[in-house]
């Protein structure tokens, strides 16, 4: 039976020494109830509606302890943006990311992850995560006219 990402979590901070403070415990509680992609302003701003005095520092410092972990990962959406989403006990899946207006595809390519595999192999690693994030131009913006190139 697969333990619970606060469980994961926790025990994660027991092993590096820290502590689930009220603050953190606001912050990751309000992570795994917030489904789909957000940026840590958006957190921030639902954690608030919990914890009003709740500061970025302290969201940015348990993000990266989420992502640590292995509860949480960070998709980079270039332009100093970053995207936040669940990753323990959620299916593994890529990105296509908009350049222009920021859309986000998820998708899974089977082909795609043997490839990885293979590639590691070949190269003498053995993977123990990745992340493929894909840039382009969705179809609204080039029907916008955007240029594609």
């Amino acid at each position: 039976m697969q333990k619970e990402p606060q469980t994961v979590f926790i025990e994660y901070l027991n092993k590096k020494g820290l502590n689930i403070t009220p603050q953190r415990r606001a912050i990751v509680e309000t992570f795994l109830e917030t489904e789909g992609h957000f940026t840590a302003e958006q957190l921030a701003e639902y954690v608030r509606k919990r914890v009003p005095e709740i500061g970025m520092s302290t969201v940015y410092r348990t993000l990266k302890l989420l992502i640590d972990s292995g509860v949480a990962d960070c998709l980079d959406l270039g332009e100093n943006v970053s995207m936040y989403e669940h990753a323990y006990g959620h299916n593994h899946h890529d990105h296509l990311v908009c350049t222009q207006c920021g859309k986000r595809v998820e998708f899974v390519c089977d082909a795609l992850e043997r490839r990885q595999e293979v590639l590691a192999a070949n190269n003498g690693y053995t993977l123990t995560r990745h992340r493929v994030v894909l840039y382009g131009i969705c179809s609204e913006c080039q029907e916008k006219g955007i240029p594609t190139a």
